[in-house]
């Protein structure tokens, strides 16, 4: 004992001799207020868009959407291509070299291929749908993944890309999927996990010989939950965080008098609407579901309680967003009309159905007080109305195995609709809303299997004229999302809500 403490001793003595002769470098840390968390560790068990971004810096993912540029961008993917005689058949070519964190294995097409497969075999995935459009996926050589579509499928980037954690294959096979991911959650992607506080935050940590990683790039990122408006704001001005999302209109004042931070705006490509499942009682009556579209006042609700700061849907989509058209839009607009929707309920012999409306607090701008005001305009039109609001874990779960009826929520990272609404309205995408149309089917397979740009734009606002006419949703607006952020970084927030961290730089 004595010679293991003399040595433990010589050995401090020696390190603080060399921390005195060489100056430690301090490590730059960006910390960001945020609404949402991740609920395990297992990278394919959620469905968020914040999820997707830490992940997909952590494991790597094949490439993303790049809002600057309006394209598809490769990040483990150098390339692709769709086969001129088999539009089935897509050939990815991933970047050479890539060395994972840890232990330096490069990346191969056995990993994408295992990623592919465990996302949609994976007990616990949430992610499924992503490649429910995939027969197959081949290793071609090394370097070379092959994935053979079981219809055309034009959008196949955006249900894949940013989307499918590439985890590794020789853990998984070595480990098991549990183990591998808390013990060995070692990726591809430009940032290491160093930390996971369920449901408190995540912490993660640059590796610097990434070849995308900068130096001007935060060492530490992390992301604290922060569901309060209040908190975030609160801990942005006391330089507890850097970044602090989806700040309400109303806070917004108090950044911009403060000295060191700034509010910066952007827009969202993020659908809020009311869902209703037309699998569960009262709201298998159609009649119902529309008469609810009708009597909410969405203009009434973005001026008052989102103080302008959201831009009403007309049909499912907004403009940027692919496959837009005003006219089709204006077309599908469901307007406000209390009369016309107390009208329904009477002749239908609805009046005075109950409904609970689930609302998440503190996960969307001002969410509590946008459903607290629709309550008041279900009332008035002959329902009687009440409003629920579970805790956002409990609402989301229940939310994703289709057990809410009739809720407020957001659809995240919007750019081609093609996942989303297959995801929501295809019988099979999930059971989150539950609708089983088979018109509704044809139309968005039809939208998928259509390559022409023109054409297929068509048919997108085809399939989108039947599920309005369906109504198993009422699409509300799109926010104008304000991000505080502290004036010692230089960071463009994105339309899709994902935080990358090789996105900032650190002044």
């Amino acid at each position: 004992m004595r010679n293991t403490m003399k040595l433990t001793i010589a050995t401090l003595a020696g390190a603080a001799a060399l921390s005195l002769a060489v100056p430690a470098v301090a490590k730059t840390q960006v910390a960001v207020g945020v609404t949402e968390t991740v609920s395990s560790y297992n990278p394919h068990g959620d469905s968020i868009s914040m999820g997707y971004g830490i992940w997909c810096q952590v494991y790597g993912c094949l490439g993303t959407y790049d809002f600057k540029t309006g394209n598809y961008v490769g990040m483990l993917a150098e390339r692709w291509t769709i086969d001129k005689d088999d539009p089935n058949i897509w050939t990815f070519y991933l970047r050479k070299g890539m060395k994972r964190h840890n232990d330096g294995k490069e990346l191969t097409s056995a990993d994408v291929v295992h990623s592919i497969n465990r996302m949609a075999n994976d007990p616990q995935t949430r992610q499924k749908q992503n490649v429910r459009h995939v027969k197959e996926a081949v290793a071609v050589d090394k370097y070379t993944v092959k994935i053979v579509t079981k219809q055309p499928t034009a959008p196949l980037l955006e249900f894949i890309f940013d989307r499918v954690m590439i985890t590794g294959k020789d853990l998984f096979d070595k480990h098991g999927a549990k183990t591998a991911d808390r013990n060995y959650p070692w990726g591809w992607g430009p940032y290491k996990l160093k930390e996971i506080m369920i449901g408190q935050r995540i912490v993660l940590e640059k590796d610097a010989s990434h070849p995308d990683a900068k130096k001007e790039n935060p060492d530490i990122l992390m992301f604290r939950v922060m569901r309060e408006a209040e908190q975030r704001v609160t801990a942005l001005l006391n330089r507890e965080v850097q970044i602090a999302q989806f700040i309400p209109p109303h806070l917004a004042v108090r950044i911009e008098k403060a000295p060191n931070a700034d509010i910066v705006p952007t827009s969202s490509v993020e659908l809020m609407f009311l869902a209703m499942s037309p699998k569960t009682k009262p709201y298998d009556n159609p009649v119902l579901r529309k008469a609810i579209c009708h009597a909410i006042n969405r203009d009434a609700i973005i001026k008052a309680v989102l103080n302008d700061q959201a831009e009403r849907l007309d049909g499912p989509i907004g403009p940027g967003q692919y496959g837009y058209d005003p006219k089709a839009a204006a077309e599908m607009k469901v307007e406000y009309d209390p009369a016309k929707a107390k009208a329904m309920l009477e002749k239908a012999g609805l009046t005075g159905t109950e409904v609970e409306l689930s609302t998440p607090v503190g996960r969307y701008v001002n969410d509590k007080q946008v459903t607290e005001s629709m309550i008041p305009m279900l009332n008035a039109v002959g329902l009687k109305a009440k409003l629920k609001t579970p805790e956002w874990p409990t609402l989301w779960a229940n939310v994703q195995k289709g057990r809410v009826p009739f809720y407020f929520m957001g659809r995240g990272s919007v750019v081609d609709p093609s996942p989303a609404f297959a995801q929501y309205f295809e019988t099979g995408g999930s059971p989150r809303i539950g609708i089983s149309d088979p018109a509704i089917d044809a139309a968005l397979q039809k939208e998928r299997a259509t390559f022409d740009p023109d054409a297929r734009k068509k048919a997108i606002n085809d399939a989108f004229r039947l599920i309005v006419e369906k109504q198993p949703a009422c699409f509300m607006w799109r926010h104008k999302l304000l991000y505080g952020q502290a004036k010692s970084v230089d960071y463009t927030p994105t339309p899709s809500g994902r935080i990358f961290g090789v996105e900032i730089a650190v002044k």
